[in-house]
């Protein structure tokens, strides 16, 4: 009996796959593959785009003008970020604008933990869900949740899709800025007596949400991720890489790391891919 068609794309890809080659076309893909990239790209391209909108109130809350500007160039590059991942859903026939009108990226959700659960339909991951109420938390995001992003991208970069690869040396090198930007904040907060307190709060609130983003341990999804090149590491090897980042940085501002348990029978098998 003949081969289907998609069975003869499946193994032809995944021997490119394992020879180090890139997937460059959609006539190259297997159905399976096309769905889990799919997948993959729209929880990034949700999550630019939701926290871009968490973000915009701090243009007008920054402290000074210079933050204005800086926070509102944060924006920018997030919007331009989502905007790049949906062009390349655009490629995969997603119906973006129709896609984009039916959801609100705007929705926060005013509750303590949230857990890994998600709050709407859409693919952000869930930490986008929460309000950001404080600049100590704006700070503290970039601090926890764009170095989190980064450990992330690193697997993107070299990823089997060759135009999502091409598309994130942009962004990443645009996620390692808004990194800087919280770490010097960081630093001059952790430092001021008068503001110590308060960011040590903050990084007690939004490190164990950063640390629940990586997904479960030894996942299914993960191994099938690994096997179509869209991912290089397990989960938990991510979350290690970023939990001694921080450590290493909270060490040098005299901050301590919050605790982190995690929940094994919530934790959600799907990685955050953005922001």
């Amino acid at each position: 009996m003949a081969l289907e068609p998609n069975r003869i794309r499946e193994e032809k890809l995944l021997e490119k796959i394992a020879q180090g080659g890139k997937i460059e076309t959609t006539a190259e893909m297997s159905d399976e593959y096309r769905g889990h990239l799919t997948h993959l790209m729209m929880m990034q391209a949700d999550s630019e785009l939701a926290g871009a909108f968490g973000y915009v109130p701090w243009i007008q809350k920054s402290p000074d003008i210079k933050e204005t500007l800086q926070v509102a160039q944060i924006v920018k590059d997030e919007v331009r970020h989502a905007r790049v991942m949906y062009r390349l859903l655009e490629s995969l026939d997603v119906d973006v604008d129709a896609y984009y009108k039916s959801h609100n990226f705007s929705l926060r959700v005013d509750q303590g933990d949230l857990g890994t659960l998600r709050a709407a339909d859409d693919k952000r991951v869930n930490i986008f869900y929460y309000p950001i109420e404080r600049w100590s938390d704006f700070i503290m995001f970039n601090f926890c949740m764009d170095r989190g992003a980064g450990h992330q991208l690193e697997d993107s970069l070299d990823c089997s899709y060759k135009p999502w690869c091409d598309g994130m040396e942009g962004i990443f090198k645009e996620e390692e800025m808004h990194m800087a930007h919280g770490d010097q904040w960081t630093q001059r907060l952790a430092s001021d007596a008068r503001t110590r307190d308060e960011v040590q709060k903050a990084f007690d609130r939004w490190y164990p949400r950063t640390m629940n983003i990586f997904g479960r341990a030894h996942s299914s999804k993960n191994k099938i991720y690994r096997k179509y090149g869209l991912k290089k590491r397990d989960n938990d090897e991510v979350r290690g890489a970023f939990a001694a980042d921080v450590a290493a940085k909270a060490a040098k501002f005299g901050l301590e790391v919050p605790a982190w348990t995690p929940v094994e029978s919530k934790m959600s098998e799907e990685p955050f891919i953005p922001g």
